[in-house]
């Protein structure tokens, strides 16, 4: 399947509006600079800001490089069906940005409508039984609510378990979670800066 229709045409049924935006916040709260990513994706400066300020815009090779160096799922770049005046306000239950999964047992979707504010807004589903294997920590501030489930979170090593109602921060602490239940756990979660 081609993305595009030619180099420096974007095809509108394929990509999000906001992916030059999307491109550059998602660096951005990676602090990665335009030069570090130009050389990751062996383009020119000029190009990846041509990119950033939708000048120019990246073939399916291109936007599968830029993916895997921002981290992310191609499928955030990628348009969902939704009527042209809604685009940029509206995000409907049926046609959320599907992030990926990084982690067996979890997805995600953005709620937001793209990633050009100071944060996003994740749901995110985590399946009976799965967890994080890791630690991790990302340079971020979280606020999480729990709208279904239990769920179980370590922050810098100590131990919470929380259920539907209740809520966590995250700012920038080493995080394991895991779902040791037998139901689905779903969370909302607001994310400064965009990361996905």
């Amino acid at each position: 399947m081609s993305f595009f229709h030619g180099a420096i045409m974007r095809d509108e049924n394929v990509t999000v509006s906001s992916l030059g935006a999307d491109i550059r916040s998602l660096r951005k709260a990676r602090r990665i600079t335009l030069v570090e990513l130009a050389a990751t994706l062996g383009r020119s400066v000029g190009w990846l800001s041509q990119v950033e300020r939708d000048l120019s815009y990246p073939d399916g090779a291109d936007l599968a490089r830029i993916a895997k160096a921002l981290d992310v799922s191609i499928s955030s770049f990628l348009k969902v069906a939704i009527p042209p005046e809604e685009e940029g306000h509206i995000v409907r239950a049926h046609a959320r940005r599907p992030i990926g999964s990084r982690t067996e047992g979890l997805t995600e979707a953005l709620l937001s409508p793209d990633l050009t504010d100071d944060f996003e807004v994740i749901h995110s589903a985590f399946a009976p039984h799965s967890f994080l294997p890791e630690p991790v920590s990302r340079p971020t501030q979280e606020v999480c609510y729990i709208i279904k489930g239990k769920f179980e979170i370590a922050l810098d090593g100590q131990h919470f378990a929380l259920e539907a109602g209740d809520s966590f921060r995250l700012r920038g602490q080493k995080f394991q979670w895991w779902n040791k239940h037998d139901t689905t756990c779903e969370i909302v979660w607001v994310i400064s800066p965009p990361i996905y």
